[in-house]
């Protein structure tokens, strides 16, 4: 995908932007700058990161586009100040009762990637050249419930049917509360289990886990602040080998139309 294809779907943000707020939707933007960019355990990018969004809800369904530009160029397998990424999700979310179950599709586009030396596993890096990346796509299920109030547990189900061809299991375990008037706190734990192929090794297994704890203050009704903390590891070295990064952490401003 070329960096052209990025930019229209920046821009297709803005509009996102514009029809919520013509429609009566939801609509949010957020900028998140983070000190990694870490996904399902691997690293993508262990220097700062800049993660600006925008999402738009409206009667169940939602659309986000997402994006990350480096800071940083790891090591120089990265284009420091572009995006190497660009995501644009598609999903719908029905409450049925105490659960609630959002199915949903993800087209992942990578850009300006410059080398082949993103580590998946020790057989496995991600291919990718001057100009781009091959992108990807996935459909999932995420099935939560929240049995007492402030906790919620899900089990999110990826399909990889593009480049991949195999899944992403993640079993999740949340919890919130209020700290004080206009200050939260959120916590989350959970786990991957991986394919062979998505892991790129010779069996499935368990691939990572990631604790994190996360801070929200109200600012108005329509702005907050956030704050972040992760930390992530394999669960299995023969899964996944050993990544760059385990703590990380950032900060973000959201603004809801």
């Amino acid at each position: 995908m070329k960096r052209n294809n990025a930019l229209i779907l920046m821009v297709l943000a803005g509009m996102l932007v514009a029809s919520g707020t013509a429609f009566a939707a939801d609509a949010t933007t957020a900028v998140d700058i983070n000190s990694a960019y870490v996904w399902r355990g691997m690293t993508f990018n262990d220097g700062l990161v800049v993660q600006p969004s925008v999402n738009v809800v409206s009667g169940g369904f939602g659309l986000n586009v997402w994006g990350n530009l480096d800071v940083d160029d790891y090591d120089d397998t990265l284009k420091s100040g572009e995006f190497s990424e660009v995501d644009l999700t598609l999903s719908y979310t029905h409450q049925a009762g105490p659960v609630a179950i959002t199915a949903g599709y993800i087209e992942y586009m990578f850009p300006t990637i410059k080398t082949t030396t993103i580590k998946e596993s020790e057989e496995v890096t991600r291919e990718a050249f001057e100009g781009g990346a091959l992108g990807t796509r996935e459909v999932y299920l995420d099935a939560i419930v929240k049995p007492v109030d402030g906790v919620s547990v899900g089990l999110a189900s990826y399909y990889d049917f593009d480049e991949v061809e195999d899944y992403y299991l993640n079993p999740y375990l949340g919890y919130g509360m209020e700290l004080m008037p206009k200050l939260s706190m959120s916590l989350r734990a959970g786990a991957g289990y991986a394919g062979k192929d998505f892991a790129g090794s010779k069996d499935p297994g368990f691939f990572d886990y990631t604790l994190s704890m996360g801070l929200t203050y109200a600012v108005m009704d329509n702005v907050s602040l956030s704050g972040r903390l992760a930390y992530t590891d394999s669960i299995d070295k023969d899964v996944l080998v050993e990544q760059d990064t385990n703590f990380y952490g950032g900060a973000g401003v959201a603004v809801t139309f």
